[in-house]
């Protein structure tokens, strides 16, 4: 059943990505000029001759599209970003690392969805986000750097809202599947938890760690390439051999440049002016959360045996990020504003500068060898958004769909690798 929070929620321009809602538009016109409003009324046997011709348009489609993503590339390699044709069509797209095959992409999709078999429904943001996916892990398994990070985000992507990453997960085995490939893996999680210990790291990543202490087949270099990313940008943990857990990295480390300009009392500054946007709405609004602030982050929660909804959440994270982003401070220091879906936060720094953080800490690895994995990738209050800056990205709406996108790109690799010979 379609809810009147779906309905209306898919409306919000904040909520909307362009790029893909582009390429819907693109793909609506042979949609409509395929389409059988008739369809289940008369005799369903012109179905395949409208599928196959349906088919061959939308690979038209992403065969163009494959050519405009490559024509971005040269432009931005040449220093000519703003000559790039789809820059001009769609103005907030983001960066490419590398090409996509979107064509192939859309065969193995439609293979799944029966995108150009239907005659009623047409292509939906999750078609056309599935595609995007299929295509950025066909592409980074086959390029000529090969893949050497793989960055998550926690709550959504590696296990349900609130929940942990425990030894049963489907997901468990395909990171250590990765690790053995010789790929890092980094969470990066938006939680913030500044005890050294990592204790609470150590909680709700039990599973994935267990699984790197009890391996036969990983080498101690391969478990030491399991990292986490704690607050965004701010906590560094790094699976150690000795201790056989996650164990604390110091700041001075793996700080980027950037971040060692930030002065304490500016961070410190910012959080107070985001806790007084906060409590202002908690207040006015009545809502049913506590303020709670920590060292890098302040947000709100929900009381006990209560709940906000999501409008209210969202006019939070809207408020706050709109009041920081016009006061000097904002435009000092980094700083990300989300709704976690039950509550809202603004963290110090942002996933950019965590992946990135990463990629410098692991010895100079590039976006194009990175894939980040998350499900907030909208453009205001969604802390994957930043990462589009330093990596390549997959979207996912769920944990069940990151086990299926890292399975995809295990057997994308593999098939590469079979197709060069090694």
């Amino acid at each position: 059943m379609t809810t009147k929070y779906r309905v209306e929620y898919a409306l919000k321009s904040h909520r909307r990505d362009a790029f893909i809602e582009w390429i819907k538009g693109l793909l609506a016109v042979p949609f409509v000029l395929h389409s059988e409003p008739a369809a289940y009324i008369r005799e369903v046997g012109s179905w395949e001759d409208a599928a196959t011709t349906a088919r061959k348009q939308y690979a038209a489609i992403m065969a163009d599209l494959e050519a405009m993503i490559e024509n971005q590339i040269m432009n931005d390699r040449l220093g000519t970003p703003d000559l790039a044709k789809i820059r001009h069509l769609v103005p907030s797209v983001g960066t490419f690392f590398t090409p996509l095959p979107l064509r192939e992409a859309f065969y193995v999709q439609d293979a799944k969805r029966a995108i150009s078999a239907r005659r009623l429904v047409s292509p939906s943001f999750n078609d056309v986000r599935l595609i995007l996916n299929t295509a950025q892990l066909i592409s980074i398994a086959s390029n000529e750097e090969p893949l050497r990070l793989v960055t998550l985000d926690g709550d959504v992507t590696l296990y349900e809202d609130g929940k942990s990453l425990t030894a049963d997960s489907k997901v468990v085995p395909v990171l250590v599947e990765l690790l053995k490939r010789d790929i890092a893996i980094g969470i990066v999680t938006a939680a913030g938890y500044s005890d050294p210990s990592g204790l609470k790291y150590k909680e709700r990543l039990d599973g994935i760690i267990l699984a790197v202490r009890d391996s036969t087949t990983l080498t101690d270099e391969q478990k030491r390439r399991l990292l986490v990313m704690g607050g965004e940008s701010n906590f560094l943990f790094r699976y150690s051999v000795t201790d056989q857990t996650l164990a604390f990295v110091d700041q001075e480390e793996w700080i980027l440049p950037e971040m060692k300009e930030w002065k304490e009392e500016d961070i410190q500054l910012l959080l107070d002016l985001a806790e007084e946007v906060i409590t202002s709405c908690q207040r006015v609004m009545k809502l049913n959360g506590q303020v709670l602030r920590k060292d890098r982050a302040v947000g709100i929660i929900p009381l006990p045996e209560k709940g906000m909804i999501r409008e209210d959440l969202e006019e939070v994270v809207l408020g706050a990020q709109r009041r920081l982003e016009s006061s000097p401070i904002g435009r000092k220091i980094h700083f990300c504003a989300f709704n976690g879906g039950s509550d809202v936060w603004v963290d110090i720094g942002d996933k950019r500068l965590g992946v990135v953080a990463l990629q410098r800490y692991l010895g100079g690895i590039s976006g194009k060898q990175t894939l980040h994995v998350g499900d907030q990738f909208a453009s205001i209050g969604a802390n994957d958004y930043k990462a589009r800056l330093a990596a390549c990205t997959a979207w996912v709406a769920d944990p069940s769909e990151t086990v299926d996108a890292l399975q995809e790109l295990c057997g994308y690799i593999d098939k590469a690798a079979a197709k060069s010979g090694h």
